[in-house]
């Protein structure tokens, strides 16, 4: 009875590892990517009031309009991108929402579309629940895992309808600076492609300024769905809420999903977002501690010998574990069972990675303190 599509799919390696976590409650995890912090208070509070006032019904398709004109504000300021609220902007319920309305928008059954490897887990498996065929483009560790622009010229041959972009990027925190991502531009432009730009960690960037990519020009705004959302700057993965911002005919072929789908997101979390968008000092917080996290991991990670990358954005380090021959998969069943600590293996995030694990900072100082204890003593052993 099950869709052949669905049937072939495979589980998603993340939560196929952390199923083991469960009812471990001494585990450090250093392995899902959600924040620390609890929601600011501010946005808890506006959240609480909503309820008491009785807003509990439906919002329009698009989402609140405020919230919109909020997004809308917010790009400006910050990018220079100007989307208008009534007409390129969807509210959608989280970001994983917003791409999954994106491809089956624009895809037919069959159409190609790049995915940047490694990638988060959802890229591949979305566009094969749209029915369309995924093209890996592979990155290399000796190129700080970003895109080669060689390797994009060849992929570009093959007709793909779209590409996703991450950055900063999960797993391995790569961000692209403005003149990386106007080279790649320079590419995609060239040919009729749907850049699907996946931004949601553009608060957590840490060295230079984050750049939108829509922002490159009328010709890139034209031609990219940008998506993001408030579940990591904000510390809101429980409140679901995201956006896609585009071309007025994607946005109103994503809507049309939307009407017939999930229809709208919460309205009480919408109410929370609006309020989210005035928290800025609070995000520059959780942004300095995550900074200040990231500088103590990968200083240690690189001491025990696990060779470390410093991440320029998002809150992992991919590190690797190549200098102690052993698997990733292997060792890091060998941390969870032995040391209560969990990572991700590296093969939960594309082919070739089984050397490399994922560790999240999103943990307090004190747990990643003792989490590097644990994992310098098995390395040790090994």
């Amino acid at each position: 009875m099950i869709a052949k599509r669905i049937k072939q799919l495979a589980p998603s390696g993340i939560r196929e590892f952390f199923d083991l976590v469960l009812g471990m409650p001494e585990v450090i995890s250093l392995g899902v990517g959600e924040p620390d912090f609890v929601t600011p208070w501010r946005i808890r509070e506006k959240a609480i009031t909503a309820i008491e006032e009785g807003f509990t019904s439906y919002t329009s398709n698009s989402g609140l309009f405020g919230l919109r004109k909020g997004v809308s504000n917010l790009l400006k300021k910050k990018y220079a991108v100007d989307y208008c609220p009534d007409k390129e902007i969807l509210i959608t319920v989280g970001v994983s929402q917003g791409l999954d309305l994106a491809l089956r928008a624009i895809l037919n059954p069959g159409d190609k579309v790049v995915v940047v490897s490694p990638y988060y887990v959802a890229y591949p498996a979305l566009v094969e629940i749209s029915s369309g065929e995924v093209i890996y483009l592979t990155t290399r560790e000796e190129d700080g895992f970003k895109i080669n622009l060689e390797d994009l010229k060849e992929v570009v041959k093959l007709k793909p309808k779209a590409i996703i972009l991450n950055y900063p990027g999960n797993p391995t925190g790569v961000s692209y600076s403005a003149l990386e991502l106007k080279n790649i531009w320079n590419i995609l432009s060239k040919e009729d492609i749907v850049v699907i730009s996946d931004e949601t960690y553009d608060e957590l960037t840490y060295n230079d300024k984050h750049t939108c990519f829509s922002s490159l020009d009328k010709k890139a705004k034209a031609r990219t769905i940008l998506l993001n959302g408030f579940s990591k700057g904000y510390a809101m993965t429980g409140f679901r809420v995201g956006f896609a911002c585009g071309d007025k005919e994607i946005i109103d072929a994503m809507t049309k999903i939307n009407s017939f789908a999930m229809l709208c997101g919460p309205i009480i979390s919408q109410i929370a977002a609006s309020e989210a968008l005035l928290a800025r000092k609070e995000v520059s917080l959780m942004r300095a501690e995550y900074r200040r996290r990231r500088g103590f991991v990968v200083k240690e990670l690189n001491r025990v010998g696990l060779v470390t990358v410093m991440p320029e954005g998002a809150f992992y380090c991919f590190s690797s574990l190549k200098k102690f021959k052993i698997n990733a998969l292997d060792f890091a069943n060998k941390l969870l069972m032995e040391k209560k600590v969990a990572v991700v293996p590296g093969k939960a995030f594309g082919k070739g990675l089984d050397s490399f694990i994922r560790i999240s900072y999103a943990n307090s100082l004190e747990n990643l303190k003792e989490s590097v204890i644990r994992i310098e003593d098995l390395l040790n052993n090994l």
